[in-house]
């Protein structure tokens, strides 16, 4: 009996012990967050992403009561930030703007990254995004994206395109234009968007695939000429401008999104409560104001759809990878 009765005290020990445990990292979760916050941008300041990541870290800063310091890690096509933020700890206090390229592109073209999209990272909410547009130099022989494509189509190869690196959505989106239309341009990699435009400027290419953000002011100032943009309606920026559809190239729809995203493991009430300040966030007039003003549109998500998207566009744009051959390694 006595030794009955002393299995079921350390029966009944351990299972407080048990409970102990789990009280104790509730407790944990439930004072999240109790110092300052890491946001990590895997590019330098300035820029879009850049832009997104301030904006919202100063609310959510408000909102969760502790500083939100944004960390620029830049390099490696974003490969460094994203390994960076793979092996933080899952506590809530590393948190990462995720652009689309970084988790549905350049796991397709750098097989020598240290993470996987879907396995490393826990999808909070999508942030904004952002079309690309088509443009041309000042003495390109085309004017609109109808014009481009005859004459693509009776010279091959002769007209070329800057993008912001190999492998990139600048890159990638050159090459998906070029499958839906049966055209052939050539490929000039820069590295960054900034000399890519400059190389259009100067009319060193012909054409250059970029965001909305990046060329809308040398469209609007006449230093290029806006070709089509890629979203499904016409941009309040360049209300001039049409869209690929119109043009007669329906499926070239790109958008360039920027997502929140955390650790794998991290606790769910702390992805939640990410997830419901950043909806919250993004319905404030200010906040839409600054965002619209870069030719930014606000797209919030819950973190079921934010990895079907991650899903979709990780499997569109693998097949255009494979397609076009562009692989870094």
């Amino acid at each position: 009996m006595r030794s009955f009765g002393f299995h079921r005290f350390l029966v009944a020990a351990a299972a407080a012990s048990s409970l102990l445990v789990g009280a104790s990292s509730a407790a944990l979760a439930d004072v999240w967050p109790s110092r300052s916050i890491k946001l990590i941008v895997p590019f330098p300041a300035g820029g879009a992403a850049d832009t997104i990541a301030r904006i919202y870290s100063d609310k959510l800063s408000e909102a969760l009561g502790q500083s939100i310091v944004v960390e620029n890690k830049a390099g490696a096509g974003t490969a460094i930030a994203a390994d960076f933020v793979a092996k933080a700890d899952p506590d809530g206090y590393t948190l990462s703007l995720a652009p689309a390229g970084q988790l549905t592109i350049l796991p397709h073209v750098n097989t020598a990254i240290n993470f996987d999209p879907f396995k490393s990272f826990a999808p909070v909410s999508l942030l904004a995004s952002v079309p690309y547009v088509v443009a041309a130099s000042p003495d390109a022989p085309v004017s609109n994206l109808r014009d481009l494509i005859a004459a693509a189509k009776k010279e091959p190869g002769k007209f070329t395109y800057s993008s912001c690196g190999l492998g990139t959505l600048c890159h990638l989106s050159g090459e998906l234009f070029k499958s839906l239309t049966g055209t052939d341009l050539l490929h000039v990699p820069f590295k960054g968007s900034a000399p890519a435009i400059n190389a259009l400027l100067g009319s060193q290419v012909n054409l250059a695939f970029d965001t909305l953000t990046v060329l809308a002011p040398q469209i609007r100032d006449g230093k290029v000429k806006g070709l089509a943009v890629t979203s499904r309606e016409r941009s309040p920026l360049l209300p001039n401008v049409p869209t690929a559809a119109e043009a007669g190239v329906s499926d070239f729809v790109v958008d360039s999104w920027f997502g929140l995203v955390v650790p794998a493991a991290t606790p769910v009430n702390i992805v939640q409560r990410l997830n419901a300040e950043v909806i919250r966030i993004s319905k404030l007039p200010d906040v839409r104001q600054r965002l619209e003003a870069q030719g930014l549109s606000v797209t919030t998500s819950t973190p079921e759809v934010f990895t079907q998207t991650i899903r979709a566009d990780y499997e569109r744009w693998g097949r255009v990878v494979d397609t076009a051959g562009a692989k870094l390694n």
